[in-house]
């Protein structure tokens, strides 16, 4: 091979290196950008009303959360609106209130252990009864449709 033939095959490997490492890099930032936007979260729910004498059964669901919480894990009752919501720390509260057919209001607290599990507590007046939702909650995954 001539000189000038060496010299540009050495040009060309290095031309298919440099496009090869440019194809990674734009295949990782894709990558990265299509990462979900939210955090699937498991969460297990236990009332206890006082007053009744025998507990209700634990719950467990799942919700899609942004990955900055903004709001408390759904209650499943449609008629309840938090305000109040304020994370400080590693301590999330709230306040609710709930219109159905048993008006009530209440105050929730939530403890971040880390970024993957968290415990709390909801309690609710209504009527001259009270009642208390634990919760824990734990991360399971990713999701498209954070709320």
């Amino acid at each position: 091979m001539t000189e000038l033939g060496e010299r540009m095959f050495k040009f060309s490997l290095r031309c298919i290196a440099t496009a090869g490492s440019l194809l990674l890099l734009v295949l990782a930032s894709a990558r990265a950008s299509a990462e979900p936007p939210g955090i699937l979260w498991e969460t297990t729910s236990q009332t206890v009303m006082e007053g009744l004498p025998m507990q209700m059964p634990a719950m467990t669901s799942r919700s899609c959360a942004a990955k900055e919480w903004k709001q408390p894990p759904p209650s499943g009752d449609q008629s309840c609106k938090t305000t109040e919501f304020k994370v400080v720390g590693n301590k999330a509260t709230w306040a609710v209130q709930c219109t159905g057919d048993m008006p009530m209001s209440g105050v929730g607290e939530m403890t971040f252990n880390g970024t993957d599990s968290y415990t709390g507590i909801v309690k609710f007046s209504a009527q001259g009864m009270n009642m208390t939702v634990r919760m824990t909650g734990k991360k399971v995954g990713t999701c498209d449709d954070p709320q």
